[in-house]
């Protein structure tokens, strides 16, 4: 472009150069591409950042932790955090959800016995031992229902729905063989999985020192077999068999 044509040229509104002479536009010159993004270093500095701030949600509680402490303690700004977690809330969230992920991996990759019934025990060892070895993540699920009252369905029980179709194949599979009664799933599913809620608080809060096996064995001795005698078992089931249902305008 000669000294004249830049004196006869304008920046279109597009981008484009405009000379006045009557030339074709001129493309502007291409950006230069930022350094791509390392996908592995996002996943491992995400990691990072929520080791941190789950134990310091634990040790602290939400409204008393500062980002700036977690920050601090990873030797980064503020602003890092913000970039990879736009709000503190989605930060707490965030740690909690990894939580329960890895809770579910954790017991997955322990239900390795070709036996159903095998895959349901792993499965309550699997649980228990996850809880104790991580009691941050029973603190943050406390804190979550505390602070976070607005949201529909906790972030466990999200998890917990979602991973009900394993163990209801197991059930079924169970059903068939004729080794399990046939109990609707959703029967099962609620006692046994509030039953494995309610101890991981109760060794929470009261600081449980027994053996996870101990605990785990009497949780299946009391599940899988039962309180009651074979014959008590059969009186009572054929008297609640013979029961019939009381009829509106029957009662005495």
């Amino acid at each position: 472009m000669t000294a004249d044509d830049r004196d006869h040229s304008i920046l279109r509104g597009d981008g484009l150069v405009r000379h006045l002479n009557g030339r074709q536009p001129l493309a502007p010159p291409a950006k230069r591409r930022g350094r791509p993004k390392d996908e592995q270093l996002v996943a491992r500095r995400s990691d990072e950042i929520l080791d941190v701030a789950a134990r310091l949600f634990a040790a602290r509680g939400y409204p008393k932790t500062d980002l700036q402490v977690v920050a601090d303690e990873l030797g980064i700004g503020k602003g890092t955090i913000y970039r990879y977690f736009p709000t503190k809330r989605e930060l707490f969230l965030a740690a909690v959800d990894r939580g329960m992920r890895r809770l579910t991996e954790h017991i997955d990759a322990r239900r390795t016995a070709p036996d159903p019934l095998d895959q349901i025990e792993q499965a309550i060892r699997a649980y228990l031992s996850f809880f104790k070895a991580h009691p941050e993540l029973v603190e943050l699920l406390i804190q979550e229902r505390a602070e976070f009252k607005d949201r529909p369905t906790p972030t466990y029980f999200e998890y917990r729905e979602a991973n009900a179709g394993k163990f209801m194949a197991l059930q079924r599979e169970l059903v068939g063989a004729g080794r399990m009664r046939d109990i609707p799933f959703d029967t099962i599913n609620n006692v046994l999985g509030d039953l494995l809620y309610g101890t991981m608080f109760t060794n929470y809060f009261t600081g449980r020192r027994r053996s996870l096996e101990e605990q785990a064995d009497e949780i299946l001795e009391v599940v899988l077999v039962g309180l009651l005698t074979d014959a008590e078992r059969t009186q009572r089931l054929g008297a609640a068999r013979g029961r019939a249902p009381t009829q509106p305008g029957n009662c005495a």
